[in-house]
């Protein structure tokens, strides 16, 4: 018996902003940008667009992929690092609007590595007797939280939302292993620094700007890509497969370079890495499940690829599943 994602979906916001657009109000350009992150555009939500909707309209595709009624659901888990408030949790939003109630529904902060962990989560408890079928969702809307004067982290993010419905089989398919890990030591690299109990919102906190993403580009690029690398490997260790044997490696898309330094530690070819930054840049917990709602799409996800998905996120977090699809 082993946990299989049944249906996948997505959702990204109409509004395309391009690196072009940016220029006119950040100092800043297209050669810039895309040659240090490999991101041409991204979609920004509108001011009165929150997590949970974009959350939602990712669920609605992905129960509709595998055939699932919302009132079939045993649990939503959310990833994000960007609800739409500190409670309720952005699962119970979800859950209102996709019109059921009386199911567990919870978030889960791992910032990037959301999904990642939010699969591992699901496949524990779909292996008790009271889950039959789990929604689990990466979804985020960092861009309400990024400096529009900062081209450090501005140029970087984007929203949208993507969504996996889990349940247990006897199918050959599924979740085969995973791999999480983290790091509190590496916190002061990516964070938000107001609004929560350390330092709650107050004048003062918004008049100097606190409410905004505080990033150090050049450490979170060395340690994300040493986790990334490291955590690749061991989920491959744990599932005793080599590298050669992995059908697409589709990484958390943070930054082209990040991803093309994880791929030459596994020695893979361009053509087995999945990237789609330059469309979207960085969604953050969405990432993984937008990439895979894409490559279903395409048809570039046959019956037993074996997939390697990995990530890295603020805290520091990290993850990696080996997934063989079916």
């Amino acid at each position: 018996m082993g946990v299989r994602i049944i249906g996948i979906g997505s959702y990204v916001p109409e509004n395309v902003v391009t690196n072009f657009d940016l220029e006119k109000f950040l100092d800043t350009s297209d050669e810039w940008i895309r040659t240090r992150t490999g991101i041409v555009e991204r979609r920004i939500a509108p001011p009165e667009m929150a997590t949970s909707d974009l959350a939602t309209e990712a669920a609605k595709m992905a129960l509709k992929d595998a055939g699932v009624t919302p009132e079939e659901l045993d649990m939503i888990i959310v990833g994000t690092a960007s609800p739409d408030m500190f409670y309720p949790a952005t699962a119970c939003l979800v859950q209102k609007n996709l019109g059921i109630k009386g199911k567990p529904c919870f978030d889960m902060e791992a910032a990037c590595p959301g999904f990642i962990y939010g699969l591992e989560v699901a496949r524990g408890l779909l292996h008790l007797p009271n889950y039959k079928k789990i929604l689990v969702i990466g979804a985020e809307n960092l861009t309400k939280f990024m400096d529009p004067e900062d081209r450090a982290t501005y140029v970087l993010f984007g929203d949208g939302a993507g969504a996996a419905v889990l349940t247990m089989d006897d199918t050959p398919y599924g979740i085969i292993t995973s791999h999480l890990g983290g790091d509190g030591n590496l916190g002061d690299l990516l964070y938000l620094p107001a609004g929560g109990s350390r330092m709650p919102a107050s004048r003062e906190t918004v008049e100097k700007r606190l409410h905004y993403t505080v990033m150090k580009g050049r450490e979170v690029f060395k340690y994300a890509v040493l986790n990334m690398q490291k955590a690749a490997l061991k989920v491959l260790e744990q599932a005793e497969l080599k590298k050669e044997d992995i059908t697409w490696l589709v990484p958390h898309q943070a930054n082209v370079r990040i991803i093309d330094a994880t791929r030459e530690k596994l020695g893979l070819p361009p053509e087995k890495v999945y990237i789609n930054i330059d469309k979207y840049g960085n969604t953050s917990a969405a990432s993984i499940p937008i990439a895979l709602t894409e490559m279903k799409q395409k048809g570039l996800l046959k019956k037993g690829d074996l997939v390697l998905t990995v990530s890295f996120g603020a805290g520091f977090t990290w993850g990696a599943n080996i997934i063989r699809w079916g």
